[in-house]
């Protein structure tokens, strides 16, 4: 008989162990998960995570030693390549032995290749007898494939199938839940929207350097985020213009060579400089207006961070932005079109008091409705419901 693990520590109220998976520790999933296990262990829960060892640089090694004193169960890294590969199952066992040494309560996985591990993991989990329940939220993750497409296709299907090794589900805005049925098909699992939250302190405006550029791109080095089309919009806008508006790039990312060199290609040099990443507030000092020209997001940080420091804006009408922009969302331009997103720059550009009373207009939209302790206490309503289910069900839990 399989010995089971000591689950007393999981009852209703009690101190539960809560370890998040989830692949790269960068951008917006690894924001929101930082934040998720900050306030989950001042509430008095164990967490721990395990993620990628392959990925991130300085600034995200800083955010890593600033998180780590809020993780009794420790922080686990292990290779996990982004792409599908023979690797895969090396770490899945790497990850596997490493969960099962944590004994959780609750496996929170985030992002596609996240997903996958930290199910697969959950399931097994069952098998040795724990009543570990198993969380996913997708954050884009494979819901921004095409549906049109065979690779699309086949993605969709694996999560439709991996949805019987899932408790519940999360999704960050109602675009993100939205795509999920449309794509994967409706929920057949328990789930909620969880809108991604910043802190009170966020909302306290940042003031603009007085050596400060026109315009601000901050993010990963990805086509998805739409860097390339950025930078055209400023050669657009120079030749438009006669002069070439100042520009700063901030981040990292696999692209950030091919824009360095479209930089250099459309001679955009001795205006367009490139930044490591650094704390999103001291880069939004450095512009006068921020832009955000995504192909595709589901819920973005940097326009929730934006918007709460009463920067100006300029973003696309993608994903969860136009929940963020509500009755502002008139303001958003259509993604990868070059044209529209240099006149939009333009405009916002030789109209300063107009940007500022948007900025604004924006920061008050956003105050009342995004915030930490609304995510924290509706991811944490769903962690009571799973675990009510697995009081109920007892040994007779499915393991699907």
């Amino acid at each position: 008989m399989t010995e089971q693990p000591d689950d007393s520590h999981a009852r209703e109220g009690a101190k539960l162990r809560i370890v998040h998976c989830f692949r790269s520790p960068v951008g917006g999933i690894f924001r929101h998960v930082r934040d998720l296990a900050e306030a989950q262990a001042a509430e008095g829960h164990s967490v721990g995570i395990v993620c990628d060892s392959s990925t991130g640089g300085a600034r995200e090694e800083e955010l890593i030693q600033a998180l780590l004193p809020h993780l009794e169960l420790g922080l686990h890294r292990t290779p996990m390549k982004r792409q599908v590969s023979p690797s895969d199952l090396l770490a899945f066992l790497r990850l596997f032995r490493r969960i099962k040494a944590l004994n959780p309560d609750i496996l929170h996985t985030h992002g596609a290749k996240g997903g996958v591990y930290g199910r697969g993991i959950g399931t097994l989990l069952r098998v040795f007898g724990s009543s570990v329940a198993r969380i996913y939220c997708p954050h884009g993750g494979s819901l921004h494939y095409d549906a049109a497409t065979r690779s699309g296709r086949l993605f969709f299907r694996i999560e439709h199938w991996l949805e019987k090794m899932t408790d519940a589900l999360v999704f960050v805005s109602e675009y993100e839940a939205r795509t999920y049925s449309q794509k994967v098909g409706p929920p057949r699992k328990p789930w909620r929207i969880v809108p991604n939250g910043i802190r009170e302190e966020e909302f306290v405006p940042v003031a603009t350097r007085p050596d400060a550029a026109d315009f601000l791109y901050i993010g990963m080095m990805r086509d998805l985020k739409g860097t390339d089309v950025f930078i055209d919009a400023l050669a657009q806008l120079r030749d438009r213009r006669g002069i070439a508006p100042t520009a700063k790039i901030v981040g990292d990312g696999p692209d950030k060579a091919r824009y360095e060199a479209q930089v250099r290609r459309l001679g955009l040099e001795p205006t367009t400089r490139f930044h490591p990443a650094m704390a999103t507030r001291t880069a939004f000092s450095m512009a006068r207006i921020v832009v955000v020209p995504s192909r595709a997001e589901s819920m973005p940080y940097v326009v929730l961070e934006a918007a709460a420091a009463a920067r100006p804006i300029i973003a696309t009408r993608v994903g969860g932005i136009p929940e963020i922009f509500a009755a502002e969302q008139q303001r958003l331009v259509a993604p990868g079109d070059v044209a529209a997103l240099a006149e939009a720059m333009d405009r916002l550009l030789d109209q300063p008091s107009r940007a500022a009373a948007e900025a604004q207009r924006l920061r008050e939209i956003v105050h009342p409705r995004f915030s930490i302790q609304h995510m924290t206490d509706v991811v944490s309503a769903l962690y009571g419901d799973c675990r009510r289910q697995s009081e109920t069900s007892g040994s007779r839990r499915p393991l699907f």
